[in-house]
């Protein structure tokens, strides 16, 4: 069984095409900007089986057109990774594509068989440098760095998301380290840029919890763009989301 916090039928965000996209509940990460703090806690949300799921995305695949499928995301689908594997199976000979949305944080035996099964991953890399990492999800990057080096070997396509984050993720030096990283991956298709905002404040309200960056500003159309071009000197495909 699959702890689910949620199922969005018909996303067009998470991965390519139209796709199912089923949030997992629990993440080992605290980041200060999650928009969803509700998916964080891992005793909550409901129990699925991957059968239910499957029915779901069959129900849905005339929707999905030739790139559409179904993408896992968080909280931390890698987490339960076991579990995750009977459902990739089950979708892969069902001829659906499939995406993990992943913290890159987890790298065990059934992450790696998991991994045979998936078509794509959504790697967020929340910062290059370890301290400020630290600082921003309450965990270091070391995992994450070697979970991306993991994917290249293999060969397992993956996209890059990154939050930027005006004082905590848009310094030029640690964006020029992060892009020399990311040119030395043989895997990455593109750089998914996605910009800091605060639409998730209600829920640390509601879940009791102080939100730690109140005083942090959207970012200027100007910082965007400046960080798209200084990562399309390592990759040639960057996007503002």
């Amino acid at each position: 069984m699959l702890r689910v916090h949620s199922i969005e039928s018909l996303g067009t965000y998470d991965g390519p095409g139209i796709r199912l996209v089923v949030f997992l509940q629990g993440c080992n990460f605290k980041c200060l900007y999650c928009a969803n703090p509700d998916t964080i806690e891992y005793g909550s949300g409901t129990e699925q089986s991957a059968e239910s799921i499957l029915e779901m995305a069959k129900s849905q695949k005339p929707f999905f057109g030739k790139k559409g499928g179904v993408t896992v995301s968080g909280g931390e689908p890698l987490i339960q990774a076991k579990a995750l594997v009977k459902l990739f199976k089950m979708l892969k000979r069902e001829g659906f594509n499939t995406c993990i949305d992943t913290n890159g944080s987890v790298l065990n035996s059934d992450v790696k068989e998991l991994l045979q099964y998936t078509d794509l991953v959504l790697l967020d890399i929340k910062q290059i440098d370890d301290k400020k990492h630290r600082q921003l999800t309450g965990a270091g990057n070391k995992r994450t760095l070697a979970f991306s080096e993991y994917l290249s070997e293999q060969g397992i396509p993956a996209w890059i998301r990154y939050v930027l984050v005006a004082g905590y993720s848009n310094d030029e030096a640690d964006l020029h380290a992060l892009g020399k990283h990311i040119a030395g991956l043989s895997n990455v298709e593109k750089i998914e840029i996605q910009p800091y905002h605060k639409l998730g404040v209600h829920k640390y309200e509601a879940l009791g919890w102080d939100y730690q960056l109140t005083d942090v500003p959207a970012n200027t159309a100007e910082q965007l763009a400046s960080a798209k071009s200084l990562f399309q000197l390592y990759v040639k495909d960057v996007v503002v989301n």
